[in-house]
């Protein structure tokens, strides 16, 4: 494979609902800065329908050119032809990398195009740049349990394909006055492979906001003690306005669902305030919300690893010292 007939940064533009997902602010901001590493385009490609003035989104935030495909096979989210139709445009206009979120939606499909363009694909990644002298994509993710931190690289195919988490990046801001092109093709349903036919999405309720979008966090651990003295957390989150989060042993407890867990094999999370409460600090944790602008720790024990990484630190009971917090919030305090 000769490599320099492979050109251009991409970014696989997710949405939801016929919405952009915040998730492709954040790679258009990454992949801006890879693309003027290159001295190559930057180019989004939308899948969706009856979303054309989210392609204008698309050039506001930092693309030169989007593909914009359309077709009702596109509204809701399936595999098979989400996967086609990034593969045949790859295959056409040959990009150097591919990018796409490391959400639901690109860990679905994006591992399916690699295998269609016979390449390699980095996962989960949380730092992506150029190598200076062999200009080629450096992806660092976690491994080994998130005990090391590797650098992978895929020198001989094309393109170089990687996903990155939620909250990592940070996206540009948007600007109405760039200029870019956005190339519309519609393709009717017949053109599309379909074996399988969404019916319909059922949504999870969730008394919470998503706490991928979140400003504020409450997360428990095993530290709690009981699902019964989970309730502090939910009533601590609702008494500041926050989301409710988890550590992965409260999940496999069954006390929370697996959405509202933070770490390595949960969401990763940024937000302005974050509270773990009873959290040990597990590597596993401190990988998906490290990030965070403060954090408060709570925690019985003095050496806990989480007081390594909290600006503000507690050791106390979580059933004494969340309460007092609770009621120091509510009054005002």
């Amino acid at each position: 494979m000769s490599t320099n007939d492979w050109q251009d940064v991409w970014i696989y533009a997710e949405q939801r609902d016929g919405s952009l997902s915040s998730v492709s602010h954040e790679l258009l901001g990454a992949g801006r800065k890879l693309a003027d590493d290159l001295g190559q385009k930057l180019v989004a490609v939308l899948l969706g329908h009856q979303m054309r003035a989210a392609a204008d989104e698309l050039v506001a935030f930092g693309a030169d050119k989007v593909f914009y495909l359309d077709s009702p096979a596109f509204g809701k989210f399936a595999d098979e032809p989400y996967a086609q139709a990034l593969t045949d445009l790859a295959r056409e206009h040959k990009p150097s990398i591919i990018l796409g979120g490391a959400t639901a939606i690109g860990r679905s499909f994006i591992p399916r195009v690699a295998a269609n363009l016979r390449t390699g694909m980095t996962a989960d990644c949380t730092a992506l740049e150029i190598h200076s002298e062999k200009k080629v994509l450096l992806g660092t993710r976690p491994a080994y349990g998130g005990n090391i931190m590797a650098t992978i690289i895929c020198e001989e195919k094309r393109p170089q394909m990687a996903t990155v988490r939620h909250k990592v990046m940070k996206a540009l801001e948007r600007d109405t006055g760039r200029q870019g092109e956005v190339v519309e093709r519609s393709l009717p349903e017949s053109e599309l492979t379909l074996r399988a036919k969404v019916v319909d999405v059922v949504k999870e309720i969730e008394e919470t906001c998503n706490i991928a979008e979140a400003d504020i966090i409450v997360t428990g651990g095993r530290g709690v003690g009981s699902k019964e003295k989970f309730q502090l957390v939910r009533d601590l989150a609702a008494a500041i306005g926050g989301a409710v989060g988890a550590s992965r042993a409260v999940v496999d407890a069954g006390w929370v669902p697996y959405s509202h867990q933070v770490g390595q094999t949960g969401k990763t999370v940024c937000p302005k305030m974050y509270f773990a409460l009873g959290v040990s600090g597990a590597i596993q944790h401190l990988a998906g919300m490290q990030s965070s602008d403060v954090i408060i720790a709570v925690n019985s024990n003095p050496d806990a690893e989480i007081f390594k990484v909290a600006t503000y630190g507690i050791v106390g009971d979580i059933s004494e010292v969340v309460p007092e917090l609770i009621k120091q919030f509510r009054n005002g305090g």
